[in-house]
């Protein structure tokens, strides 16, 4: 029963944070409007949509307002996206549906999807894991995914100094618009758990030294000593964010 409680509270506190960033701008709470916050949301979706085929079914978890919807649509031709904020899903629909026929809108709870098992071939989400109860949405996604079927999320790196301090100080967390449950990962630990829950594959690969709040003249020069120091093992550690790749067993493996 607490743990309930717990879990919606915490829908509860994404709900609202959602209306928060419709009046506060998501694109600028979530630095994807700077010329290096573009950048970094550019790489993104590379790293996001890269494995994606057009004949793959595909959910998007956590879709926003749409920012990384409107490019996964122009290489797959069957998206559903969804989010727990109608304020949020409603400006995606208002935005994306006028131009493409390729994806669904749905409001959706991530421990709890109204879809089939074995539905989708892909999972991806951009920054919206560290705000879940982990173990019980990558329970509902390995339940949704069909076998072979495979994730990829970018989430926020708990070993960067700046994330740890924002993720674990209330008051820096609420200057720059977090919502109140949201934290980081350590890579390690999180391997760990996708392992115990059976999916297998797994890569978890620190990258980005952009900070959103570089210059425009310093841009080209950032990306070039954050790509070499990604190659570097210990430096890479503090990179400000993971990507994270895994797969659900064929048939025929353990947990199918």
């Amino acid at each position: 029963m607490q743990k309930e409680q717990k879990i919606n509270k915490r829908l509860e506190n994404e709900i609202n944070h959602g209306k928060f960033l419709v009046n506060q701008g998501a694109g600028k709470i979530w630095n994807w409007e700077s010329p290096a916050g573009k950048r970094r949301w550019k790489r993104r979706v590379n790293l996001l949509t890269s494995h994606i085929k057009p004949s793959m079914k595909v959910l998007e978890l956590g879709c926003g307002t749409g920012y990384f919807t409107k490019e996964i649509i122009k290489i797959n031709n069957s998206l559903t996206a969804i989010d727990i904020s109608p304020d949020l899903i409603n400006i995606a629909k208002n935005t994306i549906t006028h131009n493409s026929n390729n994806v669904i809108f749905k409001i959706e709870n991530a421990y709890s999807m109204s879809f089939p098992d074995h539905s989708f071939d892909c999972v991806v989400g951009s920054s919206i894991l560290h705000h879940l109860e982990i173990d019980d949405a990558f329970k509902e996604i390995f339940r949704i995914l069909k076998p072979g079927g495979k994730i990829y999320f970018t989430e926020p790196n708990m070993m960067n100094p700046q994330i740890a301090l924002q993720k674990n100080i209330p008051y820096i967390k609420k200057r720059l618009g977090d919502s109140p449950d949201e934290t980081a990962f350590f890579r390690w630990p999180l391997k760990k758990r996708l392992i115990e829950l059976g999916f297998v594959n797994i890569k978890i690969i620190p990258f980005d030294f952009l900070h959103p709040a570089i210059p425009k003249l310093l841009i080209n020069i950032i990306i070039k000593i954050g790509n070499f120091t990604e190659k570097i093992p210990i430096l890479r550690e503090i990179a400000g964010s993971l990507f994270i790749t895994a797969q659900k067993p064929q048939i025929g493996n353990k947990n199918i």
